[in-house]
């Protein structure tokens, strides 16, 4: 079986990850693996390197870096015959972390590299055009994530304080979100749109979400204060945010989305600028994914997966 490792160093930190490299090519080495290993030089890279491998044949595509490392190799994969590894090492690891992969490099490198695993087919998001595999986002979500990429320190202290100061110059915005033949207006502070269950780092913006549902989940969360805006923080790591009063949830296969203006948006932590009207909507099990033979996240029958809709208020 052919193999492509694609290396992103600018993953996570930088500095921590710097003897990752070494220990890839004494894995491949050890192992006698059919394989190729490609670092990234910059953004979009990754997604080039994943084409070629399916182009060359490769039946698995290891992907080592963090959620953007994900979103653009998953670019490639998508309805590929290939199927993706996943070895975390960036700075949230959402989709990881939802998947319950191993947290330590070796033991994510065997799952990835190896036969333990199984394979499942995972959905995707597409917003306008754009890929996601994890979650996008609109309003506080894109502040967060731009000011969040400009940093040359990561991790989760370093977003909380990133967090903070973006909601300390928080603005609300009206929008009209359309579900389902349904419309409605709300008042957000953010709108989430997740196909798995968190941002990254245990933060569980939409602690029901599943990813091979056929569906996505949308999660609007209204204007608060100081102090309703501690205890949400606390739920995001709690996995109750679906039971704030603060909270909306729509779960479907595709949403509209009008804001007042053109504006941020992120898809997988990546900023992007686009228009007022956003277009969402989910790709079923889309892509092959690498997972623990005990995987929880995903059924072993997940191609029989369906998809409904449900509207959860207040």
């Amino acid at each position: 079986m052919k193999v492509r490792f694609i290396f992103n160093p600018r993953s996570g930190r930088p500095k921590r990850n710097a003897p990752l490299l070494p220990m890839l090519r004494r894995f491949i080495a050890a192992r006698a693996l059919d394989a190729d290993l490609a670092c990234t030089e910059g953004p979009g890279h990754a997604t080039e390197l994943a084409r070629e491998a399916v182009d060359r044949g490769c039946l698995r595509v290891v992907a080592v870096g963090g959620d953007g490392t994900v979103n653009e190799v998953a670019q490639a994969l998508i309805h590929a015959p290939a199927a993706m590894g996943l070895v975390p090492c960036g700075s949230g690891n959402g989709l990881a972390l939802h998947l319950g992969l191993p947290r330590r490099f070796e033991g994510a490198l065997e799952l990835a590299a190896g036969a333990s695993g199984r394979t499942a087919a995972l959905d995707t998001g597409v917003v306008n055009g754009l890929v996601f595999v994890n979650a996008m986002g609109l309003g506080l979500d894109a502040d967060v994530a731009h000011r969040f990429n400009k940093l040359t320190k990561r991790g989760l202290p370093a977003y909380a304080r990133t967090a903070l100061a973006a909601f300390t110059t928080r603005k609300t915005e009206r929008c009209i979100v359309t579900a389902g033949g349904r419309r409605e207006t709300v008042d957000m502070l953010l709108i989430a749109v997740a196909n798995s269950d968190q941002y990254g780092n245990d933060a569980k913006i939409a602690p029901l979400a599943r990813v091979d549902d056929g569906a996505l989940d949308l999660v609007v969360v209204s204007p608060v204060g100081w102090l309703s805006a501690a205890v949400l923080g606390a739920r995001l790591f709690l996995g109750t945010t679906h039971l704030s009063s603060g909270v909306r949830r729509i779960l479907g296969p595709s949403f509209t989305i009008e804001r007042p203006a053109a504006g941020l948006i992120h898809t997988d932590g990546e900023t992007h600028f686009t228009g007022a009207r956003i277009e969402v909507s989910v790709q079923p099990r889309s892509l092959r994914m690498i997972v623990p033979a005990d995987c929880r996240a995903v059924s072993s029958g997940n191609d029989k997966a369906t998809a409904g809709f449900a509207l959860q208020l207040p």
